[in-house]
């Protein structure tokens, strides 16, 4: 799978699992300029990208394969989603606690949970600094407990291609 663009290729962690997905659409949570939504769309995917803001994807919302949905993930609403499910959902750089179930949820059978942020110890680095957008150690690992089956998890201290703390994780939703 070909990177989206130059200037902003998707995540390394997201390209490392990608080819794991199995078939079925992918959901791109807080798709901001969509580098994960252009990513699967490259690769001939169904794609939805769901933020706030959907500015960062306006050249996409006429792509026969893109459903682009605004919201606010944050106010308390009932997910926007419902009960469908998707092959994939791809996080990056985004938490917000109380939509855990409802992410976890959104994973099909045998789906794949690909979910990449700051973790305690960034504040020493930059923003985000507070800790209710720093996963604590470990976080992760509990949210998916007894419902995913993990590939591979990381919480580390990164110097490029900028210093900051991050967790990791590919999943895969099962009953195993």
């Amino acid at each position: 799978m070909a990177a989206p663009e130059a200037g902003n290729p998707a995540s390394p962690w997201v390209q490392r699992f990608a080819a794991l997905i199995p078939p079925g659409p992918v959901l791109d949570l807080a798709c901001g300029k969509g580098r994960h939504s252009r990513f699967f769309l490259a690769a001939g995917r169904m794609v939805t990208g769901i933020d706030i803001d959907l500015s960062g994807v306006a050249d996409l919302l006429r792509h026969p394969r893109f459903e682009a949905i605004g919201a606010d993930l944050e106010t308390g609403a009932p997910w926007p989603l419902g009960e469908r499910r998707f092959a994939a959902v791809i996080v990056t750089n985004y938490l917000h606690r109380p939509l855990f179930e409802p992410i976890l949820s959104a994973v099909m059978e045998n789906g794949l949970l690909i979910y990449e942020t700051f973790a305690a110890g960034n504040e020493r680095f930059g923003r985000p600094k507070n800790p209710a957008f720093l996963l604590r150690r470990g976080e992760l690992l509990e949210v998916v407990r007894g419902r995913f089956r993990v590939l591979a998890y990381e919480d580390l201290e990164q110097q490029e291609p900028y210093p900051a703390c991050f967790q990791r994780i590919a999943a895969v939703h099962s009953r195993d």
